[in-house]
């Protein structure tokens, strides 16, 4: 089972630096338009939330789900953990979570999952159409892998999206990158 989580994680990274960069490259060229579709979802306190909520601040962007067992509470605690060293300089840096796997992670499940790594972030969810339309125009792979015990799990990007003030994509965070690269890039965000 190690060995299966293991190889899960070393996909998961490739096809997350391989989607970074097909991020950036389709978005690289200055449109005018802000990254991403509309879309209409609720917060983890059951509120509503649009693509609004990435304007006025650079924002970090983050697709994975509460089940998940490794990559989505690493990169939720590294982004933590980022925060907290970037302190002030960072402090204007909005960052959400939306939840792949809507069926099981309601409001009430990503807020209490949330709380438990960092107050920082604030998880999306909803209808699962919706979701799913939202994470496709977003250009997030995800797709459901049944197990052998009759469960689930998500195989999806694992890659962090950065937004500037606009909505304007910028970089992405890889999984397992470098930290201090990681940092330079918060930091350059935190200024858009």
């Amino acid at each position: 089972m190690r060995a299966l989580i293991a190889a899960l994680v070393v996909v998961l990274g490739v096809v997350g630096a391989w989607l970074g960069y097909e991020i950036y490259r389709e978005t690289a060229s200055p449109s005018g338009e802000p990254y991403g579709v509309p879309f209409n979802l609720v917060d983890q306190n059951g509120d509503p939330i649009t693509e609004q909520a990435f304007r006025g601040h650079p924002t970090a962007l983050f697709f994975g789900f509460t089940h998940c067992p490794e990559v989505c509470p690493t990169t939720l605690y590294e982004l933590g953990s980022w925060f907290n060293e970037l302190g002030d300089e960072g402090s204007n840096i909005m960052a959400y979570f939306v939840s792949i796997d809507p069926e099981r992670d309601t409001p009430e499940l990503l807020g209490g999952y949330l709380s438990n790594v960092t107050d920082r972030v604030i998880g999306i969810t909803g209808d699962p159409e919706k979701v799913r339309e939202m994470a496709r125009g977003f250009n997030i792979y995800f797709k459901r892998i049944d197990t052998d015990d009759g469960d689930y799990t998500m195989d999806h990007t694992a890659s962090i999206i950065l937004l500037d003030s606009q909505g304007n994509f910028r970089k992405t965070i890889a999984w397992g990158e470098n930290s201090e690269t990681a940092m330079q890039k918060l930091r350059d965000l935190a200024k858009t």
